[in-house]
């Protein structure tokens, strides 16, 4: 049989690819346009207005006070249909939104756009590699189709993983520095928002996420908010146990009137033991590390220098 033959299409495939991108393509454009032009209705308007008061909830929002970007728009419609109209937040939702927190997201339409952006990808791999089909046959094609969306769903996720645990050892490097500044200040003087406060503004260089996020404790106090709540606020955006464990040692001064400054004191010196006993750790993993990358890149060279002189040498002379 022709190989030309054997690996072409039939027109009838041909036609069903061609068929299945247009449509997706066609979805894609209306969906851009509905979401460019929307149509708003006067309940819709009563319903944005009359949100915040029906929840009885009073919340700070620092970020996401911009207007949306035409491709946030895209991505947050795209999640919105992805995402589960129920009343309750599932479990694998929760985990999202936790992720996108640690990860440093605080857009308020994060995790629609996060999951517009997965289903966008699973969508648009397989149509930008839908030409294959055309020099491929119909079993390798779906095939790599199938791959491709599989790609393009999960590859979203696994790059929010990794963001979100480099953001998080990043944090947990500065902490307890800017625990002993904290500690420093509030002994000279000032008070803890103050301390917080003035944290913020010597870190901002050193450890800008870290400032950052005192920031918008700050920011949050300043507000109106209860300075135990901005701080289990912080604690959720950062996903620490350090932070857990200073905002329940916060609580609890405040509940038993204990001094701040010592409880401070004392936190701050296991926060220094806990970094050197991770760096220790972290030391300890070297060697059982250097022989991974010893057996893959150093023992084959090796044995090329030992083993190529004697085969030259066997071959010729003999």
């Amino acid at each position: 049989m022709d190989p030309v033959t054997a690996t072409a299409v039939s027109p009838l495939t041909s036609i069903v690819i061609v068929f299945v991108v247009v449509v997706v393509i066609t979805a894609i454009a209306f969906s851009v346009y509905t979401i460019l032009f929307p149509v708003q209705t006067a309940a819709d308007r009563l319903e944005q207005l009359t949100a915040a008061a029906e929840t009885g909830e009073v919340q700070v929002d620092i970020t996401g006070l911009r207007d949306p970007t035409p491709l946030e728009l895209i991505a947050a419609r795209l999640g919105a249909l992805a995402q589960s109209r129920g009343d309750q937040i599932d479990a694998d939702t929760e985990k999202l939104i936790k992720a996108l927190k640690h990860a440093g997201y605080k857009n308020r339409r994060a995790l629609d756009i996060f999951l517009g952006t997965r289903v966008a990808g699973a969508l648009l791999l397989p149509v930008a590699i839908s030409p294959i089909a055309f020099v491929m046959e119909i079993q390798a094609v779906a095939f790599a189709m199938v791959i491709a969306m599989a790609i393009g769903y999960y590859a979203p996720l696994i790059v929010l993983t990794n963001q979100a645990q480099n953001r998080q050892g990043e944090l947990l490097r500065s902490f307890p520095d800017a625990l002993d500044l904290l500690v420093s200040s509030v002994e000279s003087g000032l008070s803890l928002d103050q301390a917080f406060r003035r944290v913020a503004h010597e870190m901002r260089t050193v450890a800008p996420g870290l400032a950052r996020e005192f920031t918008f404790v700050n920011s949050e106090i300043s507000a109106g908010v209860e300075r135990l709540i901005a701080l289990r606020h912080l604690e959720e955006r950062t996903g620490l146990e350090e932070v857990r464990s200073l905002v329940n040692m916060l609580a609890q001064s405040e509940r038993f009137g204990s001094s701040i400054a010592d409880s401070l004191r004392v936190y701050s010196h296991v926060a220094r033991e806990k970094r050197m006993s991770r760096a220790e750790e972290l030391a300890g993993q070297v060697g059982s590390k250097l022989t991974i990358v010893m057996i893959i890149f150093f023992l084959p060279v090796l044995m090329l220098i030992l083993l190529v002189p004697s085969v030259i040498r066997m071959f010729f002379e003999g």
